[in-house]
């Protein structure tokens, strides 16, 4: 039998120093959501399949690992739908939904939860695109103003400030105004959801493209002509009120537009210069379950999103029977490390690293030293690596370098430690 040394395609392993920047930009994103008041959670990473196949995940329900059932259940099973009985996580949403039903007797209300660890989703691996990948989300179940959304949209800012990233854009939309718009254009319910994916490809296609791709889905010439009116303005308004007049007047739910304008003005406040939060009307996230307002990141220098989230009060309310407002914000924590790393950003200089080298043949007393000595550099807040001292002990330094270490000590029998 011959093993296999490399990794299943699509499962990703890291490097001592690939894990210390991903341990450092995780510390930092822990830190800051636990000084805005989130509690850390852990899930499962095999859940339920009845929850994961629950018309939740959008397209992200094609790609589950599922997972075969065992023993005599599998052996008794001739239906290929019943193979299965669980799967791994696709997200953290899903998870932390039936977490909070199962505990909703003894957490507080409001209830706000960090959670980061590895989702996987059976996609077709490439050049950014893994198999199984780390996501850091924060959310606020229980709370139904407008602060929920105010406190995530600060508290991500805030870490990603830390991490040393600045120039953030945070636009924002609401699903209830995705309806209202094709609402007064006339456009049939049941065709919202392939409305709205055409709508998200305008980046790509252009607005001609998405003029086209909606009469091809059936809808008036005349009808797509109005809807298409909306996104030839500039896509950028810091009101919706502004940007819609009296247009939807009628379509849209009462004080719709006031709650996201104010989402807008107060987390613009708070966030200051190192951000910048607009209403963009083209935003839609994939997500089915999302029922109210919607952010993305961007950053100035990047043509690509970095994290995103939304309100999505009904999900929680199937697992437990009663309706519980929640909303969240989730980092996309293997691009901000790919962008770190880019920028050369080096977490090794975060904590001084000294290397104690030790002689072949010294004697047990200057070894004591210099582990006592590695004690003391250690309570000081150093990073001590103590170890034999090899022939080769340029390549070895060299070696020790990579990995951030700038100060050596070397110990033989004659060294005063």
């Amino acid at each position: 039998m011959n093993f296999i040394k490399t990794p299943v395609k699509g499962m990703p392993e890291h490097m001592p120093n690939d894990m210390v920047l991903r341990e450092y930009v995780l510390g930092t994103i822990k830190e800051t959501y636990f000084k805005f008041g989130f509690s850390q959670i852990e899930t499962p990473i095999v859940e339920h399949i009845e929850n994961l196949t629950s018309n939740q995940g959008g397209e992200n329900e094609k790609l589950i690992f599922k997972i075969l059932k065992r023993g005599e259940k599998l052996e008794n099973t001739n239906n290929l739908d019943d193979l299965c009985d669980s799967g791994l996580r696709y997200d953290l949403t899903v998870p932390l939904s039936r977490f909070y039903a199962n505990n909703i007797s003894v957490l507080p209300v409001p209830f706000k939860a960090f959670q980061t660890g590895s989702v996987f989703r059976a996609d077709r691996p490439q050049k950014g695109r893994y198999r199984q990948f780390t996501q850091c989300d924060i959310d606020i179940l229980g709370d139904s103003t407008n602060l929920a959304e105010i406190e995530l949209i600060t508290a991500t800012t805030k870490a990603l400030n830390n991490l040393g990233i600045n120039d953030v854009k945070i636009i924002v939309n609401d699903r209830n105004i995705l309806k209202a718009m094709a609402k007064s254009c006339n456009f049939p319910e049941d065709k919202f959801d392939s409305i709205f994916i055409i709508l998200d490809k305008l980046d790509k296609i252009g607005i001609d493209g998405v003029k086209s791709s909606l009469i091809e889905l059936g809808l008036n010439e005349n009808d797509v002509q109005k809807y298409c009116e909306y996104f030839a303005k500039d896509k950028e308004f810091n009101s919706c009120k502004e940007f819609f007049g009296d247009s939807l007047n009628g379509y849209i739910q009462e004080n719709t537009l006031e709650n996201l304008d104010q989402i807008i003005s107060s987390a613009s406040m708070i966030v200051g210069k190192d951000c910048h939060v607009v209403f963009d009307p083209t935003l839609v996230r994939g997500m089915s379950y999302y029922t109210g307002p919607i952010f993305e990141i961007q950053l100035a220098n990047y043509h690509l999103s970095v994290g995103g989230g939304g309100r999505y009060d009904e999900m929680i309310g199937k697992f437990c029977g009663t309706k519980v407002s929640a909303c969240g914000f989730s980092i996309g924590f293997e691009r901000i490390i790919e962008i770190l790393k880019e920028n050369k950003f080096d977490a090794h200089k975060k904590v001084k690293s000294t290397a104690i080298l030790i002689a072949k043949d010294t004697d047990v007393n200057q070894v004591n030293k210099a582990l006592k000595k590695a004690i003391t550099l250690r309570e000081n807040g150093e990073r001590v690596l103590v170890s034999p001292r090899n022939k080769n002990v340029k390549f070895q330094k060299d070696s020790l370098m990579s990995l951030g270490y700038t100060e050596f000590i070397d110990v033989f029998n004659d060294t005063d430690l």
